[in-house]
C-alpha cells in the first residue's frame, strides 16, 4: 500500500495527514519534520496501551520521547476532571513549551489530548496518532477538542489544529467489531452530506468494508480524510459549511448526554442521529422518501445500535431541552444538519418542535425500524 499524504490548511498553518501501511514506524522522522523539541510524551488509554504503547514507544525512541502517560478514555471520563489531571501529570514529568504531545488511540483520546495541548502552558504541540476508523476519518482532522459537561457534549474545548497526523490501517485490525462499526457509521456520514460516490460504494460493498477488507479501506479512508480536508480547509472555526459535518450529531448528542454518556460508542449515536435526521428532512419535505428510506437501510446494514433513551417515546420533550445545548443553537432557536438529497446537506433553522418530537416518537425504543 502506498502512503497518501493530504493536506490541511488551518489558520495556524497548513499540516499533513500521512495515511498508509507502516506510517507508525515512521513516526520519528516525520516528528522531526517539525522542528526542535525538548520532549515529546505520549498519552494513550490503557486498552490502546496494551495493543501498541510499546511499538510506539520505540518508534518514537529517537526523537526524544520522555514520558507516557496512560487515562481513562471512557466516554464518561471524557471531562474537566481528566483534562487537570493530565496537566498535572505533565507538569510533573517536565514537559515545557517547547514539548510535544502525542495523542495514540480513539476519538476521546484524540479530544481531550487536543483540549490539554490546546491549554497546557497555553499551548503546545500536538500530533494525532489515531487507532479507530471514526478517528482516522473524522475526529483527529480539523482542530476541534472538547470534553463533555453533564449537561451536555463537547461543550467545553477549543479550536487546536494538529501539527501532524499519522493514521495507519493496521491499527484497524486490533479493534473490536463493535468499535470498527462505530467508525462506519462516520464514514456513511460522509457519503450523505457530500459524496454520491462513497454512498454508492457503501451500499454496493459495506460487507466487504465491514470485513476490513484492505481495497475497501483503501478507497474509504483517504476519501473522507480529503473530504474533511476540503470542509474545514473552507470553514475552520465552524462558522457556516463546517456544520455540516455535524449531520445526526443534534439527535445524537441528546442521546448520549440523556443515557450519561453509558449506553452508546459516539458512532452509534450517529447511527441513530441520522436515522432520525433522515425522518426529520422527510416529514419536512426537504428529503424525498426514497432517499431518505436509502440512508435509513444503509444505516441499519451497519449492524444494530443499542436502544435508545427511553424518552424517544415517552418524554421527547426532554431530548429536546437536551438539545437546546447543540452548539448549532442560536437565539434559542434549534438548528438541525438536514440532507436535501444524498450528497448534499446544509443547516436548517426554524424546524418546528412538533416535528422534532413526532419523529423522536416515531423512533422504536427497542431498534425496530419504526415505520
Amino acid at each position: 500500500m502506498t502512503t497518501t499524504r493530504i493536506q490541511v490548511r488551518s489558520a495556524a498553518g497548513t499540516y499533513g495527514v500521512l495515511y498508509g501501511q507502516d506510517v507508525l514506524r515512521r513516526a520519528a522522522t516525520e516528528l522531526r519534520t517539525l522542528g526542535e523539541n525538548t520532549g515529546v510524551y505520549l498519552l494513550t488509554s490503557p486498552r490502546v496501551a496494551r495493543r501498541w504503547r510499546r511499538p510506539i514507544e520505540s518508534a518514537l525512541r529517537s526523537a526524544n520521547l520522555r514520558a507516557t502517560i496512560v487515562f481513562d478514555d471512557r466516554e464518561a471520563a471524557k471531562n474537566m476532571a481528566t483534562v487537570d489531571r493530565l496537566c498535572r501529570q505533565l507538569v510533573r514529568v517536565g514537559a515545557d513549551r517547547r514539548a510535544v504531545i502525542v495523542a495514540l488511540g480513539g476519538g476521546v483520546v484524540g479530544d481531550v489530548c487536543g483540549f490539554v495541548a490546546a491549554s497546557y502552558l497555553r499551548g503546545v504541540r500536538l500530533v494525532h496518532v489515531p487507532t479507530t476508523l471514526v478517528a482516522q476519518v473524522d475526529s483527529a482532522i480539523g482542530g476541534k477538542t472538547g470534553v463533555n459537561l453533564p449537561e451536555g457534549k463537547n461543550l467545553v474545548g477549543a479550536f487546536y489544529p494538529p501539527q501532524l497526523v499519522l493514521a495507519d490501517p493496521a491499527t484497524l485490525a486490533t479493534l473490536p467489531p463493535r468499535e470498527f462499526r462505530s467508525g462506519i457509521y462516520e464514514v456513511v456520514k460522509y457519503g450523505v452530506i457530500g459524496d454520491k460516490r462513497l454512498f454508492s460504494f457503501l451500499e454496493t460493498r459495506i460487507e466487504q468494508l465491514m470485513e476490513r477488507d484492505a481495497a475497501a479501506l483503501g478507497f474509504v479512508i483517504p476519501r473522507c480524510i480529503r473530504s474533511k480536508a476540503n470542509v474545514v480547509g473552507r470553514d475552520e472555526r465552524e462558522s457556516g459549511l463546517r456544520e455540516i459535518l455535524n449531520f445526526g450529531h443534534t439527535f445524537a448528542h441528546a442521546f448520549e448526554t440523556a443515557t450519561a454518556y453509558r449506553r452508546y460508542l459516539h458512532g452509534e449515536a450517529v447511527g441513530w442521529g441520522m436515522i432520525a435526521a433522515a425522518r426529520l428532512a422527510e416529514c419536512t419535505g426537504m428529503l424525498a422518501p426514497d432517499k431518505a428510506l436509502r440512508i435509513e437501510n444503509l444505516v441499519r446494514r451497519v449492524g444494530p445500535l443499542p436502544p435508545l433513551p427511553a424518552e424517544a417515546s415517552s418524554a421527547p420533550a426532554r431530548l429536546v431541552r437536551i438539545m437546546g445545548s447543540d452548539k448549532k443553537t442560536r437565539g434559542g432557536q434549534l438548528r438541525f444538519v438536514l440532507a436535501t438529497s444524498i450528497g448534499h446537506a446544509e443547516t436548517v433553522p426554524g424546524i418546528p418542535i412538533r416535528s422534532v418530537q413526532s419523529v423522536l416518537a416515531g423512533l422504536r425504543v427497542n431498534g425496530n425500524p419504526g415505520r
